[in-house]
Order: structure tokens, then C-alpha cells, then sequence
């Protein structure tokens, strides 16, 4: 069973990309608490984090992708049965 996604036993899960486009705006949120922060560890952080960022943009991109092919594929999901898979 997931937990935060949505699935056949959890429909009122969370798409994947929104569920990263929250991890971004959290990560967004704490880095721009660490930019004036010129400690050589808040810079390493924070060099870190726009990493990720970047990671996760793409990851976003992917997943909203994936939506739309399924979507067009075999229309919007509709009562809890999984579009493809078991």
C-alpha cells in the first residue's frame, strides 16, 4: 500500500509531482534561509540544495509526463482502479 501516493487502496493519495513540487517549495524555503549564511558548511548545504532543486525539477517533469500519457492513454483515473499494473 503507498502512503502518500495515490493508488487503488489509497485514492485520495497525492499525484507524484505534486508531492515534489511541495518538496521543492519546502527546500526553496531553507535554502533561502541559509543564502546569507557565508560559514563554509551553509554554503556547502546550500550548494547542495540547489542540487537537488534541480533533481527535483526534472524529477517533476518526468512525473507530469507520465500523467499526461496515461491521461491521454485511458483518460482521467476514475474510481480507484488502476489504469495499468495489477
Amino acid at each position: 500500500m503507498t502512503h502518500f501516493l495515490s493508488s487503488d487502496k489509497n485514492p485520495k493519495g497525492h499525484k507524484l509531482e505534486d508531492i515534489l513540487k511541495h518538496i521543492r517549495n519546502d527546500v526553496i524555503y531553507r535554502a533561502t534561509k541559509i543564502m546569507n549564511d557565508n560559514r563554509p558548511e551553509a554554503q556547502h548545504v546550500l550548494n547542495n540544495n540547489i542540487q537537488i532543486l534541480q533533481y527535483l525539477e526534472d524529477s517533476i517533469k518526468l512525473a507530469e509526463d507520465s500523467t499526461t500519457v496515461l491521461n491521454r492513454a485511458f483518460g482521467v483515473r476514475e474510481n480507484g482502479k488502476p489504469r495499468i499494473g495489477d
